[in-house]
């Protein structure tokens, strides 16, 4: 959120009961590229799920750089455990 405006998002699925989570989306608008919300956003996710160890299907330039840095490595099979939680858009905002 910015002045009461969602300008972004992430959208995952996780699994506490096998300590894996898998990030499907990051999108922020543009004016906020670069601005540091995005790592806050994939801190905040760290912090609401301390224990699940995160991977991602995303390859995107702007995307690719923000999960390395993360240490957010890539997904095997290109998906979440059978029993993950359904995926969950989550608004970013500073």
């Amino acid at each position: 959120m910015h002045i009461r405006k969602v300008v972004g998002r992430v959208t995952y699925r996780a699994c506490e009961r096998c300590a894996e989570g898998v990030i499907t989306e990051v999108v922020l608008d543009d004016p906020f590229l670069g601005s540091g919300l995005g790592t806050r956003a994939l801190a905040h996710l760290r912090s609401r799920y301390p224990d699940v160890r995160w991977r991602t299907t995303l390859d995107g330039r702007l995307t690719r750089d923000l999960l390395r840095r993360m240490r957010v490595r890539p997904a095997r099979d290109g998906g979440p455990c059978p029993h993950a939680l359904p995926a969950v858009p989550a608004s970013t905002g500073g």
